[in-house]
């Protein structure tokens, strides 16, 4: 077993004996932050083949070589979980996404309702959160995050056979059993800071592949409620069952 700490995930396929190259702000942070050198180890993965024993083999301040000796642990996938959050505030919106990515989610899609605050994000920002999550996590899967949606048009157009967990603050205690719902494909809807309108809860609630759960008897804020409601999946239908 590697003692390698470093964990680096890499946008190149990994096989022993394949050699990566890595980008200038990886070079810094290996190179410039972690004062590694050649004949150092790492662990490396790209989010489809496993993690990988690899160690420098190439140094410099624009980039650098790694080479990839050994397999250390199999790709593990999370379940087809989608996440769908309104963005809040910076901090607290790259919070959010760096727990979806800790706690298993395979996609995490920024939404615009009509209370949302925020009508942009940095999609590129919250990506890198995404895969610095990983890397920090243990975690072989990078979860996509997608550009910033409304959710009129993304509940228009939704799979038939995706479910979707709707968090509404309303109810009060009252929440359906998910477990009496069918299917391995899911999404976790949650509002935004001022909750859903009135219209907008009209039109789940009355979504065929949309069950509506209480997050228990308070009212959270949006990034607890996300950690929450991923909780509740997650040992309810998700890989911690």
């Amino acid at each position: 077993m590697s003692t390698a700490k470093i964990r680096l995930f890499v946008e190149h396929p990994l096989a022993q004996g394949q050699s990566v190259p890595i980008t200038k702000e990886q070079a810094h942070y290996l190179f410039g932050v972690m004062r590694k050198g050649v004949g150092d180890d790492l662990l490396l993965f790209d989010g489809q083949n496993g993690e990988w024993r690899g160690t420098v083999t190439q140094t410099g301040k624009r980039g650098g070589e790694l080479g990839v000796i050994e397999q250390t642990r199999p790709q593990h996938n999370p379940p087809d979980l989608w996440l769908l959050f309104a963005p809040i505030k910076k901090a607290r919106t790259d919070f959010i996404v760096e727990k979806a990515a800790e706690m298993g989610a395979a996609r995490i899609c920024p939404i615009q309702t009509d209370f949302t605050n925020s009508d942009r994000i940095r999609q590129d920002r919250l990506q890198a959160h995404a895969v610095e999550a990983a890397e920090q996590c243990g975690g072989t899967f990078v979860p996509e995050v997608t550009a910033l949606a409304k959710l009129d048009k993304l509940i228009s157009d939704w799979p038939e056979d995706r479910q979707l967990m709707f968090c509404d603050e309303s109810l009060a205690g009252a929440a359906e059993t998910l477990g009496a719902a069918a299917g391995n494909k899911w999404a976790i809807l949650i509002g935004p800071e001022g909750g859903f309108s009135e219209s907008e809860r009209s039109r789940l609630h009355a979504l065929t592949f949309a069950h509506a759960v209480s997050l228990g008897p308070r009212i959270l804020r949006a990034d607890t409620a996300a950690v929450a409601a991923m909780t509740v999946w997650q040992q309810v239908i998700g890989d911690w069952s």
